[in-house]
């Protein structure tokens, strides 16, 4: 008897097609993303499970999934899904490493230079028909912040990091890293978070979230930042306090913000940062390439044919449930 894997949303890419032939498939074809009491249901009697990082699957969920044996998510980040509570019940989570890493980096770059240059505040005086004679040209019109020669700090040097380096070093910027492995990267300084945030004239997050990264960039960090400072988060939300970074840009003390990830996604009515004008907000599209998108999908995929067949997954997160 096939087992029965259940897929939260319509894919791209080819290889969901192969699966298709080699388990009874159930794929939530909407509207809208799936509800958590939905996604409920529908794992009651489901071997796997193909999820987004929008699908929050905790240990509440996984207590009422009795027969579920597999997990594959489509994304690098893992912490929408409970780990302890799958690896007690010896459920094996993959994910789709590598190959969002450029795309993530260019969109990282984007919003650094978008901050600095002041683009969407420029493209809103544009269509709101503020541009006209009288105020066409002046010496002080939109002036930003350079960026070539200019420091930029990367907290976190995994191979998103690395790449948004290589991408600084081609502006001639002074590249600081620091890690918490202490990681020796080529054409990067490795510095103390401390002295990173310090010396920084742009500031750009790469790392997981997890227990002891949550809120790392405080209200206390931020206040240590350069005067003038332009902060990218383009990695998981709840590593930044939102709270304490919209009142440090309100306050002055930074220049701008880049965020494409929120701590609550899609993002709060309230949120501070909604109603800043030195804040360029994008909705959590760092991998959103057609073709990465369609990569991503193909890797979470062959990692529930690999659980299929029996065999540990090629991109496994907890490998110690083999």
């Amino acid at each position: 008897m096939s087992k029965k894997v259940f897929v939260t949303h319509q894919l791209p890419g080819e290889r969901i097609h192969q699966l298709a032939e080699l388990c009874d498939l159930n794929l939530w074809m909407g509207p809208g993303l799936l509800s958590a009491e939905s996604l409920r249901e529908e794992l009651r009697d489901c071997h796997g499970l193909l999820c987004l990082l929008t699908d929050r699957v905790d240990a509440a969920l996984l207590a009422e999934a009795g027969q579920l044996e597999f997990i594959s998510s489509m994304s690098v980040g893992v912490d929408h899904i409970d780990l302890a509570a799958a690896g007690r019940r010896g459920i094996a989570v993959g994910n789709t490493p590598g190959v969002l890493v450029d795309t993530t980096a260019d969109t990282a770059f984007a919003l650094l230079l978008a901050a600095a240059r002041r683009v969407s505040e420029a493209d809103r005086f544009v269509r709101q028909g503020n541009w006209r004679q009288e105020n066409a040209w002046a010496p002080d019109f939109f002036t930003g912040k350079d960026v070539s020669g200019a420091t930029l700090g990367i907290v976190g040097l995994g191979a998103i990091g690395r790449a948004v380096a290589k991408r600084a070093q081609g502006f001639g910027m002074e590249v600081l890293g620091w890690s918490r492995s202490g990681r020796e990267v080529a054409g990067v300084a490795g510095v103390s978070l401390d002295e990173l945030l310090l010396r920084s004239d742009f500031v750009s997050v790469h790392t997981a979230l997890n227990a002891q990264t949550r809120h790392m960039i405080n209200a206390e960090r931020i206040a240590t930042m350069k005067p003038g400072a332009v902060l990218v988060n383009a990695a998981r939300g709840g590593i930044v306090d939102e709270v304490a970074l919209a009142a440090a840009l309100v306050r002055g003390d930074l220049y701008a913000a880049g965020i494409d990830v929120f701590e609550r996604e899609p993002i709060a009515a309230d949120n501070p940062l909604l109603h800043l004008p030195n804040v360029v907000l994008t909705p959590h599209i760092g991998s959103a390439t057609a073709h990465t998108r369609a990569r991503m999908a193909d890797l979470a995929v062959d990692n529930i044919i690999a659980a299929l067949d029996g065999q540990p997954m090629p991109n496994c997160v907890n490998p110690d449930v083999y």
